[in-house]
């Protein structure tokens, strides 16, 4: 009965864990599309940024209604409207033929996303055991970053083994896929993974969690408030604090330079590759090879242990990235090897633990409020993040860039090391009853 459990489980998890996976490949399929899409409609650099940064809107918009929405109809039912705001837009991208269709696509894919980011670590958080949470829900960074790569991957594969349109059709669905534009390929990819989430959640359990509010919210005795009010509740303040700290620092801490100079470091550390997409296919194994170590550690040592460790080594191999560019030592094997140990402690630590602990660290009544809340953090410091790397490169210098992100990382240990209790092996209970004891 135990192992049935177990499965099952297990099961749960690798099906809501694909939202994980569709956000990461969503997010990063754009990379080698945005070069044809930009010929193929002639695009401004307004519309190019516009295609971009559309995603990211939608993004906004679907965190921003996910709370409400996942409190009053549960989790699950979010979770499959994400999948079909997945499935739709993926479908959209492939075959709608206008470039104001194609953004329109691209804000339902964001808005896939942005309930993905809120919901599935949320819904995880609920349905996980006590000394297996952490691991339940770093499974779902680890999606992201499985995602990431099979976008870079599958996009590599279809620039090279795509066949070129041919002028002699027969008319058929088949002949039209077969002939389609090879970007329109690289969308379409993302439409196996959304049916598969689709369906999945149609076999997956309600969270008990919130199955549990909605008995409450029936029950005669008025049940414990769950507004926004409560959120900002003295005994909260401090979780409050962290759950916006930790997304903020995760964006700041420099892994979109990491990823923007990826490329240029692999080359001149005299790895020879194809084309940037397999550079950045390399990194992004990299990020799931160490986000493994995660998984394996986060309810052993325990989550400030690994934040500690991450956040001051991810500090020292920025401090050292920056050297190597300051003293223009960028041909050798010590920038890459810099810049591997950075993406070794940003993906056991600051990638991953953010959102396993802003699920954790909030009452049943306020969790997807507050989660909601810290997701829409990071997403706008994501676009502020964007905006201000290429500003930083070309006014203070790339070193100096570094070394501004690599003070984020000292803040970030600080903060952690500040404000954050261990919470592993607790219930979520205890974590709360934890929280109005420091308050007394």
């Amino acid at each position: 009965m135990q192992q049935q459990s177990n499965n099952n489980l297990t099961l749960t998890t690798l099906v809501v864990s694909l939202g994980g996976l569709l956000f990461g490949f969503d997010m990063a399929v754009v990379s080698g599309i945005l070069p044809f899409v930009q010929k193929q409609f002639g695009l401004s650099s307004v519309q190019e940024g516009w295609f971009v940064s559309s995603a990211l809107a939608g993004c906004i918009v679907g965190v921003i209604f996910a709370s409400d929405i996942s409190d009053r109809l549960g989790r699950k039912k979010l979770l499959a409207l994400s999948a079909l705001l997945f499935l739709v837009s993926a479908v959209g991208c492939t075959f709608l033929s206008s470039f104001s269709w194609l953004i329109a696509a691209r804000i339902l894919a964001g808005m896939a996303v942005g309930i993905a980011s809120s919901v599935v670590p949320l819904y995880l958080s609920e349905i996980a055991p006590a000394n297996k949470r952490g691991r339940l829900v770093t499974f779902y960074q680890l999606a992201v970053t499985i995602g990431i790569f099979v976008a870079y991957g599958s996009n590599i594969l279809l620039l090279k083994y795509a066949p070129a349109p041919s002028q002699h059709t027969t008319g058929t669905w088949v002949d039209f896929i077969y002939n389609m534009d090879v970007w329109r390929k690289m969308f379409g990819v993302g439409t196996l993974p959304a049916i598969m989430f689709l369906f999945g959640i149609l076999w997956i359990p309600e969270s008990p969690r919130w199955l549990k509010q909605k008995a409450d919210r029936s029950a005669i005795t008025a049940p414990e408030e769950s507004g926004y009010r409560q959120l900002f509740a003295p005994q909260y303040r401090r979780a409050l604090l962290i759950g916006i700290l930790l997304p903020l620092f995760s964006q700041f801490s420099g892994i979109n330079a990491i990823i923007y100079y990826g490329p240029t470091i692999l080359h001149n550390a005299g790895i020879t590759l194809d084309n940037s997409l397999l550079s950045q296919l390399f990194f992004g194994a990299a990020n799931v090879f160490f986000t493994f170590f995660a998984i394996w550690k986060v309810d052993s040592l325990g989550r400030r242990p690994l934040y500690l460790w991450g956040t001051s080594g991810a500090m020292i191999s920025l401090i050292f990235t920056g050297l190597c560019f300051y003293n223009g030592a960028t041909n050798g094997i010590y920038l890459l090897l810099c810049v591997l140990a950075f993406l070794a402690f940003f993906a056991f630590s600051i990638g991953p633990l953010k959102f396993v602990i802003a699920a954790e660290i909030f009452p049943d009544s306020i969790r997807a409020k507050a989660l909601s809340l810290s997701i829409m953090v990071m997403w706008v410091a994501d676009a502020i993040v964007g905006q201000l790397t290429p500003m930083l490169l070309h006014s203070i210098g790339t070193a100096q860039t570094f070394w501004f992100f690599a003070l984020f990382c000292l803040l970030a240990f600080i903060t952690v090391y500040k404000l954050i209790p261990e919470t592993k092996g607790q219930t979520l209970e205890q974590i709360q009853n934890n929280w109005k004891n420091i308050m007394h």
